[in-house]
């Protein structure tokens, strides 16, 4: 049955041929109205009469391109093809029992160029539903073209899959969302907890460390405020995304309700580039791999009481100059010891003499 479908193909208005069926001499077949639709277009200064043109004329065949010449009858001078008209009719009789009729709405769009044309082809150039007659005479003459039929399984199934693909990314920005709390929450108790271990250090020489205190706090807490501002933003920025894909695959899903094959592949093509961008994250920033540690706001009370007004949060340099200035003070000490110990000899030293030869000798 498909394949007799095809055969009784109208190549005008890609529908099964409607009664009558004219012949042309090249033994191709048109609706009439599809061959005085063209006659007419090829011959537009042609005398009409009631809608019909009373005097000869001449136009191509649109499968073949054969050029077919008319008497004064016009399109009604060309012979019915009884034949054609019979097979439509057992073919419409077999696919009736085989199959339900599909139902036909009332408010099927039409042409916005070709009023009394129904839209009834895709354009593949344009990406747009158009009628026969544009393809035709209109602008679209020059296009590609394909029934509306097969348009219209293609882009209902890309916009099936590409639903799904939007539901399994629902899941995966909602476990991102997940770990971005997860994140707040460590900042906090790491905040939390390198705050307590600044005050209970801070607490043995809490009469000179108050100020100092309370300045390194604020830095931590600073610190705390600005990742956990970040961290809540970019949450945000994925719940507004995840937010908006809700909203597409609610569109999308409403216009797989849609019956109307026209009316669907108006809204399908927009939608289904609006689930393109959507499913593309990389505009999203991600958190960098240990953003949450705040390790490095320890502190260090090895120093003298002289400079704890000067207190700041340590680094390898300054354990290396504390080393440094360690070491050197050791020495000076000693230097200060060794000298003490010296000025407290008030006899002079003898002075070195020679050995004396006897001795030399005995000694040899």
């Amino acid at each position: 049955m498909d394949i007799l479908e095809k055969q009784l193909i109208c190549p005008i208005c890609l529908e099964i041929f409607t009664k009558p069926v004219v012949i042309l001499p090249c033994q191709h077949n048109l609706c009439r109205k599809c061959a005085n639709d063209i006659f007419q277009a090829s011959n537009p200064y042609l005398p009409t009469r009631g809608g019909s043109v009373s005097s000869g004329g001449r136009f191509r065949c649109p499968s073949c391109r054969h050029e077919v010449v008319l008497d004064r009858h016009g399109v009604y001078g060309l012979q019915r093809n009884l034949l054609v008209e019979n097979i439509i009719d057992m073919y419409k009789q077999g696919s009736t029992s085989s199959k339900p009729a599909p139902q036909r709405t009332d408010d099927q769009p039409m042409c916005e160029v070709h009023e009394d044309e129904k839209i009834n082809i895709y354009c593949l150039t344009c990406s747009v539903p158009t009628c026969s007659m544009c393809k035709v005479f209109g602008s679209h003459k020059d296009c590609e073209v394909s029934p509306l039929k097969s348009v219209y399984q293609v882009q209902k199934t890309e916009l099936t899959d590409s639903i799904a693909m939007m539901a399994g990314n629902h899941d995966r920005i909602q476990g991102i969302i997940s770990q971005l709390e997860e994140t707040c929450r460590a900042i906090e108790e790491n905040g939390r907890r390198q705050k307590s271990h600044l005050c209970e250090k801070f607490d043995n020489l809490y009469a000179i460390l108050e100020d100092r205190k309370r300045e390194m706090s604020l830095k931590v807490s600073a610190e705390q405020d600005e990742k956990l501002i970040y961290i809540r933003g970019l949450k945000r920025k994925y719940e507004d995304h995840l937010e908006n894909m809700a909203k597409i695959v609610e569109s999308g899903i409403q216009t797989m309700e849609e019956p109307e094959m026209a009316v669907f592949l108006q809204t399908a093509k927009p939608l289904l580039q609006m689930m393109g961008e959507a499913t593309n994250t990389s505009h999203l920033e991600k958190v960098e791999h240990g953003y949450e540690n705040m390790d490095h706001y320890s502190a260090n009370f090895k120093k003298e009481r002289g400079v704890l007004s000067s207190i700041n949060f340590i680094t390898d340099e300054d354990e290396e100059e504390v080393d440094l200035v360690g070491a050197e003070k050791d020495i000076q000490k000693e230097q200060a010891t060794s000298e003490e110990f010296l000025g407290t000899q008030t006899d002079p030293l003898p002075p070195l003499l020679p050995p004396s030869p006897e001795k030399h000798t005995q000694s040899s």
